[in-house]
């Protein structure tokens, strides 16, 4: 007799809605199972046939942390395409590729960290390379797009399950996990939020991961914006996953919470699903979860809510219907197809800044290419590794010939002397192949080693002869003659034995400090000087070694040699990602490293015909009035030497635009920590100084004309029409770009503001229409007196054109908006940080769980001011809310003190508010001006009669 079958556990019944099997899954869950559930790395749970599970792949711009992979541009390439459909077809690629290495190797995840959404408000932010732009529109756009592609097209089951960094307000790599962003009510609204919540509105989030840092005073890990923002855009259950070692943070550097059962129970409480903590040792967060089940911080209620949202999202990846999953077998890896859309992709991401004719180079050109990223293609840390590589010089070379390209990298050749007059002699690691070149190259040797008229660089009796080149600020690699970057190993050995700088800590920098009449090699990843003793060189602490550097040869007199003897040189500029700006460090300027600037002045010098080609993750200030033609591309990835070389020849007609401000100055610049977009007039958006290059700025090598611009209200939205005709001789494509300000605004507004874009590909003569729908509440505002979005009565300008300050057609309109109302603080008081203007006032956190406060900057003076708030018939009493210890002084207008209300004595913590009152006399509508002094914290203003 055969034996029954047993029935189907519901959650196992694909025929259900995923939130009903959830809900039977979690009722089989015990206690210990879902707090295990609660670490990165989820653990199988046999009795039930779950198996194990992890959040967090990195997927910037292609699968990174896994191996070969197919590698796009970066984040910021991306956004430089203004190309949604086009992002669209790389997250799409970049998740078969998932789906892929994840059959091979269970290591992968399909619950992926990517993309990155913060907004790139100043271009110093060592994540640059991360963003897509400063502008959220555009951010969103992209993001959406992205995103979509990453989640695949299937209404119920997901490719991968793709999660937003880095909630919130996060852009600085200085200090990142101890700072407080500062960011009032109209920034937080009409900025900071927008990117997040536009993109997760559009259904293809699968959740966020909040930021190192804190935002008003609170870390963003136990945001109550998750709550009151996040988790209201979406009907869908978002997973919300902890930053790497931030939950030890609250503690450990934050000094947040006094345990850390504490800190992990407020993230959970918070709306933290999934803690990243201690790598894949689950038992310190578990413990800390157990402990606050046991003091009472925690329900297992709070537990399962956390642990419904993971499982959403699990069911929604297929995992518990693998014979239903359509992405089971939709994995694509290192396909023709995904080949050509990383070119493709590296070709629409270049931004041709200037051009006076010099472009697009003639077939039978001799070219020079020099530079120290000439013949590189490098990649960052969220890169995969190359499975195929294309420099500027192979690409040059591939289109217009071997015979007809000449390179000088521009790095100094040198020898380190000792003291005692031998030479430094830098191995080999054993294992070390004879040269790199990265996964392909295969051009004339002659032409790949950097010089044809010098002989190579030697290691002989007379030491190592040394490849430098000086990345900025004086940071330092030094390559041998097999091309490998010096390193130290964890004996303290150096060795050249690195393909390319990188990892967490980078190992292979150094700085020549001087010292006496010779110099100190200090290396930067340890600390510590070099030293040479009987053993070998090495980095130790003992007395270190003392070096004259003796220069074979200076970069630029190469350079200046190989720009004489060309028709047309290309300086190609820029950055090395794992160098000067990157996670963990900020840029201190905007300016070109010395290193480089010598290099472009030498070959400017010898040959007026130069192409500047900038490869970078961030903008510069460059000299540019005196360049022929300038471009710039973020990292390209595995296609980016071919993409340059296709748009110097003309092959591809440039369609790049900057998705952020470049500005000409250091001085343009706020501070780094300063986030009021709107007080301290920043981005495009309110920047009121002379770019270097605009936002949107990119020209092409045809012409385009803009006309018949239309506006007219239906319904809730605007539709605009205007017509772009390409008017050269060049098929191309253009970015129309349309942007809105309000004419009489009754308080600081956008100059302009992009309202949306389209992108359009026409041929000689030919015209389209573009037909932009702007949703009313695009011309919105945070009004802080009503404490939310209004449209403010009068004229609004629409400007369609080429770039924020390439307008080429204007109109007006005129929608109904709501007139603005007085504040009644005769009946609500003031919240404090719903201030119009201040001066000397950060926000900071009321309580540790919710609310904001004001206080004075270090402790010092602040002022604060209010518009038309409405005391009705009368008051005749004040009230401040304070802690801490100093003054609140009030008056009305530009008044005379009305009052001044100060504590007796500090209070014991700044949470230990007291409530001091004072007698006032005030009626009708004023402007209310208060001046904190002193380290005290502001909650809340009261009046009464």
């Amino acid at each position: 007799m055969t034996a029954p079958t047993p029935p189907v556990p519901p959650f196992r019944d694909p025929r259900l809605p995923f939130a009903d099997r959830v809900e039977d899954l979690l009722s089989r869950l015990t206690p210990e199972e879902k707090t295990a559930f609660l670490h990165q790395f989820a653990p199988a749970v046999p009795r039930l046939g779950i198996g194990a599970f992890r959040t967090g792949q990195e997927a910037l711009h292609g699968v990174a942390w896994m191996g070969p992979a197919t590698v796009f541009p970066q984040a910021v390439g991306l956004g430089a395409t203004w190309n949604p459909e086009l992002v669209r077809r790389v997250g799409d690629a970049v998740s078969r590729e998932v789906r892929a290495m994840r059959a091979k190797d269970d290591r992968v995840g399909l619950n992926v960290w990517a993309p990155t959404v913060n907004l790139l408000r100043h271009p110093l932010w060592g994540r640059n390379e991360e963003g897509y732009s400063e502008d959220p529109k555009l951010t969103s756009a992209i993001a959406t797009a992205y995103t979509h592609g990453l989640r695949g097209d299937h209404p119920a089951y997901w490719r991968t399950a793709p999660v937003l960094k880095h909630w919130l307000a996060h852009n600085n790599e200085t200090d990142r996990s101890t700072t407080s962003s500062s960011v009032r009510p109209r920034v937080l609204h009409e900025y900071d939020l927008r990117a997040f919540r536009e993109t997760v509105e559009a259904g293809a989030v699968a959740g966020v991961m909040p930021a190192y840092n804190l935002v008003n005073g609170r870390p963003n890990h136990v945001s109550p914006y998750l709550a009151e923002h996040l988790r209201t855009w979406t009907d869908e259950e978002l997973l919300v996953c902890s930053d790497a070692g931030a939950p030890s943070n609250l503690v450990d550097s934050e000094h947040y919470f006094d345990t850390h059962e504490e800190a992990t129970a407020a993230s959970l409480l918070a709306g933290v699903d999934s803690f990243t903590d201690h790598g894949t040792d689950s038992s310190r967060i578990t413990g800390r979860l157990r402990g606050a089940l046991e003091r009472g911080l925690l329900t297992e209620a709070d537990l399962d809510r956390a642990v419904r949202r993971q499982l959403s999202v699990r069911f929604r990846l297929g995992e518990f219907d693998p014979e239903d999953d359509p992405h089971a077998a939709t994995g694509a890896f290192d396909t023709p197809a995904h080949r050509a859309l990383a070119q493709e992709a590296a070709e629409q991401a270049i931004v041709l800044l200037r051009n006076d004719g010099l472009l697009p180079l003639a077939a039978g050109t001799r070219i020079a290419v020099v530079g120290l990223l000439a013949d590189e293609c490098k990649l960052d840390w969220y890169s995969g590794t190359l499975l195929h590589r294309s420099t500027p010089l192979e690409g040059l070379a591939g289109r217009f010939g071997a015979r007809q390209v000449e390179f000088a990298e521009g790095v100094d050749r040198v020898r380190l002397r000792t003291a005692a007059g031998t030479f430094l002699h830098v191995p080999p690691a054993e294992d070390a192949p004879d040269a790199v070149r990265g996964a392909e190259g295969a051009l004339d040797p002659a032409l790949l080693s950097g010089r044809t008229d010098l002989p190579p660089l030697t290691t002989d009796a007379a030491g190592t002869e040394l490849a430098l080149a000086d990345w900025g600020e004086g940071v330092l690699t030094l390559r041998d003659p097999g091309g490998r970057y010096v390193s130290v190993a964890e004996d303290g050995f150096l060795r050249a034995s690195a393909d390319q700088p990188g990892g967490w800590v980078v190992q292979e920098t150094f700085r020549l400090e001087p010292h006496g009449s010779g110099h100190l090699l200090r290396h930067l990843g340890t600390g510590r000087h070099v030293c040479v003793s009987a053993d070998g060189v090495k980095v130790a602490e003992q007395e270190p070694e003392v070096f004259e550097l003796v220069v074979a040869e200076r970069g630029e007199d190469a350079v200046a040699r190989a720009a004489a003897a060309a028709d047309v040189v290309v300086v190609v500029a820029g950055n090395d990602p794992h160098i000067n700006g990157r996670e963990t460090e900020d840029r201190t300027t905007l300016r070109l490293p010395g290193h480089q600037e010598r290099l472009l002045r030498a070959a400017r010098a010898a040959n007026p015909a130069t192409v500047l080609a900038l490869v970078s993750s961030y903008p510069y200030a460059v000299d540019a009035a005196d360049l022929p033609a300038v471009l710039w591309t973020a990292h390209g990835g595995q296609a980016a030497g071919t993409a340059l070389a296709r748009v110097l020849a003309g092959d591809v007609v440039p369609a790049g635009r900057l998705p952020q401000t470049w500005y000409a100055d250091d001085a343009d610049l706020p501070g780094l920590l300063d986030y009021d977009v709107i007080g301290s007039r920043q981005t495009y958006l309110y920047f009121e100084g002379t770019p270097l290059f605009p936002f949107g700025h990119g020209l092409s090598y045809t012409s385009f004309a803009y006309g018949g611009l239309t506006a007219r209200a239906e319904g809730e939205a605007v539709r605009v029409r205007f017509t772009v005709t390409n008017t050269g001789d060049r098929a191309g494509a253009e970015v129309a770009q349309l942007y809105g300000r309000a004419v009489a605004a009754s308080v600081p507004r956008p100059r302009r503001e992009l309202l949306g874009h389209r992108r359009v590909v026409l041929g000689p003569g030919e015209t389209a229409e573009v037909s932009i729908d702007v949703p009313l509440s695009a011309f919105a505002f945070w009004d802080v007196a009503q404490d939310r979005p209004r449209v403010e009565p009068g004229p609004y300008e629409l400007l369609a054109g080429a770039s924020s300050e390439d307008v080429r057609l204007r109109t007006v309109l005129t929608p109904a908006g709501e007139p603005a109302l007085p504040r009644p603080v005769a009946a609500d008081g003031l919240a404090p940080a719903g201030f119009d203007e201040q001066s000397g006032i950060e926000i900071v956190d009321r309580t540790k769980a919710a609310g904001d406060a004001v206080t004075p900057v270090d402790g010092g003076t602040g002022e604060l001011v209010y518009r038309a708030c409405d005391f009705g018939t009368g008051v005749a009493q004040m009230t401040v809310e304070v802690s801490g210890g100093g003054t609140v002084e009030v008056s009305l207008d530009d008044g005379p003190l009305l009052a001044a209300l100060s504590t007796a004595t500090p209070t014991p913590g700044p949470y230990d508010y007291v409530v001091l009152g004072a007698p006032v006399a005030a009626a009708g509508v004023h402007d209310v001006r208060l001046r904190l002094r002193g380290p005290l914290r502001l909650a809340h203003v009261g009046f009464s009669g």
